[in-house]
């Protein structure tokens, strides 16, 4: 890879990657719409740290926007797309369903429309282990994610078969990497860990869907970015979990570790949990290490600890973030 193009970049898995590319000296134009589903100043935080780097572009152009792409496109002769931008979460999805199809569906068509114009070969996907609901664990990409229980889910699940309708109509190469419950310093602030370390450390009322048995499969974010990358080599057409592989951890585990890393105690406010809302998650890595030699390297207590000490550096401006 000479140059290639990051979607979403000044988010939180895509800002990763855009860092560790640019260390192996690879030139990324990154792009964003910066939009305010959560407060931008999390957003130009990950943008400084890639800012700066003479091989590092940014641009703020949105996906659906088809001539913004065109221009863009034809400006630059890009290797590979990385194509992270995404409207997450499957809460909000219930909310503004629209935007989740013509950024996440949508905005991927765009893409790979340019991609086919302009001769590009190599397509990386983020999609969600949101796809699994309902399936036997541990989740393989074998299973049958046909019954998509969420917006979110069935945009992602949408922009995966135009990539594949791509791959078969013009050889595309297409990696779709799934993403199990990532997490890490400067995540989202609609995250539950993001959240949770934030309430604890305020002295507010931590919002708990559920009795906390609950569990997830929690990936550290620079893993995932691994994985990702790891995703560009040629592989025709394939789907990839990247998890933690593990036995998943219940979310009174975690919160019971920040209250340790935190040495503050948390007061619970169980609401009720929603029906689009996984018991567990489980990730089958069995395909990452075999096509990739890609295995998670940060397990949770580390990740953990790392990301408590992130929000202890920056205590003064995190206060003032809206959860």
């Amino acid at each position: 890879m000479r140059k290639v193009l990051v979607t979403g970049v000044a988010g939180f898995i895509a800002s990763k990657v855009a860092e560790f590319l640019l260390a192996d000296g690879v030139e990324v134009v990154g792009i964003d719409n910066l939009n305010s589903y959560y407060d931008v100043r999390l957003k130009n935080w990950r943008l400084e740290q890639l800012q700066g780097q003479k091989i590092f572009h940014f641009e703020k152009i949105d996906i659906e926007d088809q001539s913004a792409l065109k221009q863009l496109f034809d400006q630059h002769q890009f290797d590979v797309v990385f194509n992270l931008a995404a409207r997450a979460g499957v809460r909000y999805s219930m909310e503004n369903p629209h935007v989740y199809m013509s950024t996440n569906a949508q905005g991927s068509l765009n893409l790979l429309e340019e991609m086919r114009r302009t001769g590009v070969k190599k397509f990386i996907l983020a999609s969600t282990s949101s796809l699994y609901a309902g399936l036997a664990m541990p989740f393989s990409e074998e299973l049958p994610v046909n019954a998509p229980i969420s917006p979110y889910a069935a945009s992602k699940k949408a922009a995966e078969v135009m990539a594949y309708t791509y791959h078969y109509l013009y050889g595309i190469d297409v990696s779709i990497v799934r993403y199990f419950t990532v997490f890490g310093p400067a995540s989202r602030p609609d995250m539950a860990i993001f959240r949770f370390i934030e309430w604890i450390d305020r002295g507010e009322k931590i919002q708990l869907f559920g009795d906390g048995a609950q569990s997830r499969d929690f990936t550290y974010v620079d893993d995932i970015a691994r994985g990702t990358i790891l995703a560009a080599k040629p592989l025709g057409y394939e789907v990839i979990n990247l998890g933690g592989g593990r036995n998943p951890i219940s979310v009174s585990r975690v919160i019971e570790g920040m209250e340790k890393g935190l040495s503050k105690k948390a007061v619970v406010d169980v609401l009720d949990s929603n029906k689009s809302d996984m018991k567990q998650t489980w990730a089958d890595i069995a395909k990452a290490q075999r096509l990739l030699g890609w295995k998670p390297e940060v397990d949770f207590e580390m990740g953990l600890e790392r990301t408590i000490e992130w929000h202890r550096k920056n205590t003064a401006w995190l206060q003032e973030v809206s959860l």
